[in-house]
């Protein structure tokens, strides 16, 4: 779940009570799903993992990402597009599932890597530098696949494709 501007741009008057519309249309209907899936890669020094990845482009994609969603199967992720590369926050708010949040570069590379956040939390979780791109995964998934920072990943959002 992106916070990034949120507060930049709106007040906080403001954004709780789009917090609260957006949250009621949430429970009124299952949360939206990207119609297509695309193939992304990370190279690891075990070999290559393939993912099928949803794409958050849009504000509202990347405001709501995985919110209200009971499960994600491993393999599937959600990559959200934060061009150009800047400081990218995210956080739990009302995220069931618990994720493991891959930070990566214009240049495909992994920055960091948040493994197994805490569903429904506000606490911020922090790109610690500049990333193009955030990967949402199950959790557990960077640990079971030996992805660490530093590792490629391969896809058309990163000019290291």
């Amino acid at each position: 779940m992106n916070f990034k501007g949120v507060f930049g741009r709106w007040g906080v008057r403001q954004w709780l009570m789009a917090s609260l519309v957006v949250g009621l249309g949430a429970v009124a209907s299952p949360a939206a799903q990207a119609a297509t899936f695309e193939p992304l890669e990370i190279v690891t020094k075990s070999g290559v993992q393939v993912f099928s990845v949803e794409l958050a482009t849009t504000e509202e994609e990347k405001t709501t990402g995985l919110m209200y969603r009971k499960e994600l199967a491993d393999g599937k992720g959600m990559l959200f597009d934060f061009s150009p590369e800047q400081q990218v926050s995210m956080w739990m708010k009302n995220t069931f599932i618990s994720l493991d949040m891959i930070f990566i570069r214009a240049d495909g590379s992994i920055l960091r890597i948040a493994e197994n956040t805490e569903p429904q939390s506000t606490r911020i979780i922090s790109s610690g530098g500049l990333a193009k791109g955030v990967l949402e995964v199950i959790a557990g998934t960077a640990q079971k696949y030996g992805i660490k920072p530093g590792d490629r990943v391969a896809h058309r959002l990163f000019n290291g494709h």
